[in-house]
């Protein structure tokens, strides 16, 4: 089989050397600590009573579960009640049907409504596409965007390496944008537009749209109002188009941040009236977790009528995404009302999700603080910590002669010695001479504070082996 160039120059850090190594590790018996990747539930986070309850009786034949006669001993009123609706939205067919390539129009709707009050300014369900996550919607709309090898899209250095993953294999070029660490990860108009010019003007290349990641991955910061103001401006100047990921936006530790969505700064900044913008959300982060499910959404603003029918195109070479999904992104935007049975035992579950996360965001950045030789910025938001590493030059030699970066010669050494698989900052990209990791905050708080030991024993040891 001929292999594709592209793909063959694709890389996805998450699920690179270092996991591969864990998992190998793992199939010997050796216990592993998995902080490599946002997955909520894989490393202990309990699910959320409402929504499987819901779920089940969506998906339970009728005579097992809505119309059983001894359904009111088992589910709670409202629970019941919205199985309902959401059965008769889906249709006869059921959960194992496909549905519309865009998604089933009331759980659109229930989104539009979602987006319509965070963000005071209408939302339109013709502007919602139901996907299998965030992922997937990323990649139908770099799909829609990029036509050439001349195409570029900016993205913030450190990035998520799907986006650079989904460029490569594209065929396109990434022009990034870094982010000051010193300063808290901040975004600067002057970066931005030095970092378009020298590609437009130098290298002849065409922007085609910009990321941002609010609050950040793998950065954890939460952008202000000011931030937004900037980035919306930029694209607005340049005719380019601005894609949001927002998946952390119930993550939130620092009680002085709040999340403000992209689309709405642009609605309120002068400007930005035609500001072309595609949002993102999903089911897998904030204190719902359930990745498994593959449930998100897209929405999409001021996007020319003609582009949007060919992303609908592109979205119905797949059929639909998962009716799963669909059901858990109506239920994330929709949750249960002050008035109904569920919502106590429903807020209390979320509240204990959301301080755990803080408790642990805290501690983990405290503890690599706390080590000779590692810097880690506030945890302000999402679900990683992002420290910068010192290293001996002895180090940087030995990743020379290996054929590796210091990072990943580094996150080698700290799983075979303590099992803890982190994704070396390289994956993210960063500045030169830089060297890191990230990890989640995920595991369950004693197992953390474990690591937080680990870390620095490691640490201590790696230093002195290359001293």
């Amino acid at each position: 089989m001929n292999r594709s160039q592209n793909l063959r120059r694709m890389q996805y850090a998450v699920r690179g050397e270092v996991v591969i190594r864990a998992d190998a590790m793992a199939a010997e018996g050796r216990k592993i600590i998995y902080t490599n990747i946002g997955n909520p539930h894989a490393v202990g986070q309990k699910p959320i009573t409402y929504y499987r309850q819901v779920l089940s009786l969506c998906d339970l034949p009728p005579e097992c579960g809505v119309d059983n006669p001894t359904v009111a001993s088992g589910f709670p009123a409202d629970v019941v009640e919205r199985a309902r609706e959401l059965r008769a939205a889906i249709g006869d067919a059921g959960t194992g049907a496909y549905t519309n390539s865009q998604g089933i129009g009331k759980f659109r709707n229930d989104v539009a409504q979602f987006i319509s009050a965070r963000d005071g300014h209408i939302s339109l369900p013709s502007n919602i596409f139901l996907t299998n996550g965030a992922s997937s919607a990323i990649e139908f709309v770099l799909t829609g965007l990029i036509g050439g090898n001349r195409d570029a899209i900016m993205i913030p250095i450190p990035q998520y390496p799907i986006y650079s993953a989904i460029i490569s294999r594209l065929g396109a070029r990434q022009v990034g944008y870094y982010l000051d660490e010193d300063k808290g990860w901040a975004i600067t108009e002057r970066e931005l537009e030095q970092r378009r010019t020298a590609a437009v003007e130098r290298d002849g290349l065409d922007i085609r749209a910009l990321t941002l990641i609010n609050p950040g991955n793998p950065t954890g910061q939460v952008l202000s109002r000011e931030d937004l103001e900037v980035i919306c401006k930029f694209c607005a100047k340049h005719d380019i188009v601005l894609l949001a990921d927002e998946v952390y936006q119930r993550n939130i530790y620092d009680p002085t941040k709040e999340f403000i969505s992209a689309k709405k700064v642009a609605m309120e900044t002068p400007g930005c009236e035609n500001l072309q913008l595609v949002s993102f959300h999903s089911t897998s982060k904030g204190l719902i977790g359930e990745c498994g499910r593959r449930g998100g959404y897209m929405e999409l603003h001021n996007i020319d009528p003609y582009v949007q029918t060919q992303l609908y195109k592109l979205a119905s070479s797949g059929l639909c995404s998962g009716v799963a999904g669909q059901v858990m992104t109506s239920l994330m935007v929709t949750p249960p009302a002050p008035t109904d049975e569920s919502y106590d035992l429903f807020q209390k579950e979320e509240s204990d999700i959301f301080e755990s996360l803080k408790r642990r965001a805290n501690s983990l950045v405290k503890g690599l603080n706390d080590i000779d030789g590692m810097t880690c910025t506030p945890a302000e938001g999402a679900m990683y910590a992002f420290p910068k590493v010192e290293l001996p030059a002895k180090a940087f030699d030995e990743a020379a002669a290996q054929d590796q970066t210091p990072d990943t010669l580094y996150a080698l050494s700290l799983l075979e010695e303590t099992g803890i698989c982190v994704v070396p900052a390289s994956g993210f990209g960063q500045k030169e001479g830089r060297v890191g990791f990230r990890t989640t905050f995920l595991p369950p708080e004693d197992e953390l504070n474990s690591a937080i030991v680990e870390f620095k024993r490691h640490h201590e040891m790696f230093c002195e082996k290359y001293a």
